[in-house]
């Protein structure tokens, strides 16, 4: 019989913005207990470590949980990519850190979320930034390809701008600012957790999928989870949720946290009755362009791949659609990958950054084992939103690839949409080639308690289950207008930091 694990809190899931919670915790003197859902494959040098979720210049496949959109998506199955493993997304992503814009996180807190202000939140990202080692690439640093985008970029109304990061800028295109050692992704895990490691106040156990909350008396005591083929109990007065877009909402789901009808279609007792819970889902669309390149660009390429560091992506560019002129709702981002096919491919993609489309996170299953089902509903938006941002984004690649400088080394566009034009034609190849820029968020939404739909307050506390809390991206009201790593640290660092000044005034 496994002895009931207790501590001051629970975070649930090891992964981007849990492994800050629970470093941040554990180096205030407070017991912390991580319980992660895929293996902790130890600290940074470790061999258990793929080497794929090392390589910076490409994206990791190892560990993955095997989400896919089902029949959500008529005539297609699409992977949502998402990982089982300590330092959660961040050990297998782009490694590329963005910030957004002040209208992103001033839009929280004028909703209700008093703290949440982008001059509140600018500690954190300071903070995220050093502690993830964050740099941005020299223009002197760019692959031929990454160059050739780069310097193209005025001739269409992009200026060239130090970095992506100036929360106040609006439209131009720069070198990415990435957390990258050495080639190394570096990720939350070796940023946050590495140099806890050796505090006794902090426990990490992998290999352990908690199944739900227990609540008792309207307040959250502990979870069950399941480790070694058994169910078990932890103890704590705090639980923290961690999970993830997908997962949270299914943890909350499951401990009875959610909208009754829901629940009652799988016998769960409702313990809160938050309808939002699941909801909210949103994610930014993406496209990608493919040119024929030329000889000129494959030697240039080769020379520098055989020269040292020639990272796949290096440049991002913020633009404006027609429905946000006065900011920017659209990245868009050369890259030119080798892994998984022959040869190399000379591509480059826009994200639509502010969707209108909203789906859902259900349970398929009382069964954690079993995922739940995941409809983000793309392109669903009435009026056309999502399909049209991203066909101004196709137009502004297509401008760039026609800039003298860079026109003759990418070469003819090709692929199934180079032929598509109108935004009829180009919203109809968008339909039936659903893409992603993997950035889920929304699912368990802050908001203040008179919004019937919000599932957490602004200290990130579930609504009506004292000591719950949620720390991840599924506590989005609205998707920033970023890749959402950076922000996923700084909920974080921002849940972390509300938690240990609420206990230590309790001491």
């Amino acid at each position: 019989m496994n002895r009931v694990l207790e501590a001051d809190v629970i975070v649930v899931g090891g992964g981007t913005a849990g492994a800050v919670v629970a470093a941040r915790l554990a180096e205030r003197g407070h017991e912390v207990l991580v319980l992660e859902a895929g293996p902790d494959l130890g600290p940074f040098g470790d061999p258990r470590w793929p080497e794929d979720l090392l390589d910076a210049t490409r994206l990791g496949v190892s560990y993955d949980w095997g989400f896919d959109s089902g029949d959500t998506i008529a005539g297609s199955r699409m992977r949502f990519e998402r990982s089982r493993v300590i330092g959660g997304c961040s050990v297998h992503n782009g490694a590329v850190q963005t910030w957004g814009h002040r209208a992103d996180y001033d839009g929280w807190a004028a909703a209700g979320n008093p703290g949440w202000s982008t001059d509140e939140l600018l500690p954190h990202f300071e903070q995220a930034s050093e502690r993830l080692r964050v740099h941005t690439y020299e223009p002197t640093e760019l692959t031929p390809w990454q160059e050739g985008w780069y310097s193209a970029g005025p001739a269409v109304g992009l200026p060239q701008l130090a970095d992506l990061n100036d929360l106040d800028e609006t439209v131009g295109i720069a070198p990415e600012s990435v957390n990258i050692v050495d080639g190394v992704r570096f990720n939350s895990a070796f940023a946050y957790l590495d140099p806890a490691r050796a505090l006794p106040n902090l426990r990490i156990l992998g290999d352990a999928l908690v199944d739900r909350v227990i609540v008792e008396g309207g307040r959250a005591v502990g979870v069950v989870y399941r480790c070694e083929d058994e169910e078990r109990e932890a103890r704590a007065p705090r639980v923290v949720l961690a999970g993830g877009t997908f997962c949270t909402p299914a943890v909350l789901l499951r401990s009875g946290i959610g909208a009754p009808e829901q629940l009652a279609r799988f016998g769960i007792p409702v313990v809160a009755a938050l309808p939002g819970v699941g909801g909210n889902l949103h994610d930014q669309p993406f496209v990608l362009l493919s040119w024929e390149g030329s000889e000129a660009m494959t030697a240039a390429m080769t020379a520098a791949r055989a020269a040292g560091w020639a990272p796949d992506e290096q440049v991002m560019a913020k633009a404006a659609s027609r429905f946000d002129p006065a900011l920017f709702d659209i990245h868009l981002l050369p890259f030119s990958p080798t892994q998984g096919h022959e040869g190399r491919l000379w591509n480059a993609g826009a994200g639509c950054l502010q969707p209108l489309s909203r789906g859902s996170v259900t349970l398929a299953s009382v069964d954690p084992e079993v995922l739940p089902v995941v409809d983000h509903r793309f392109y669903s938006d009435p009026e056309g939103h999502d399909l049209a941002v991203l066909a101004d984004g196709i137009a502004l690649l297509r401008d760039l690839a026609s800039v003298p400088t860079l026109a003759p080394i990418v070469g003819r566009e090709i692929g199934a949409i180079a032929t598509l034009e109108s935004d009829a034609e180009i919203a109809a190849y968008l339909s039936s080639h659903v893409d992603s820029y993997w950035h889920p968020v929304g699912t368990a939404a802050m908001g203040p308690a008179s919004d019937p739909l919000a599932v957490v307050d602004a200290r990130g506390e579930v609504h009506g289950v004292s000591g719950c809390f949620v720390a991840d991206c599924s506590l989005m009201p609205a998707v920033p207008r970023a890749t959402t790593a950076m922000p996923a640290t700084v909920i974080g660092e921002r849940v972390a930091h509300l938690l240990i000044e609420s206990m230590e005034r309790e001491y």
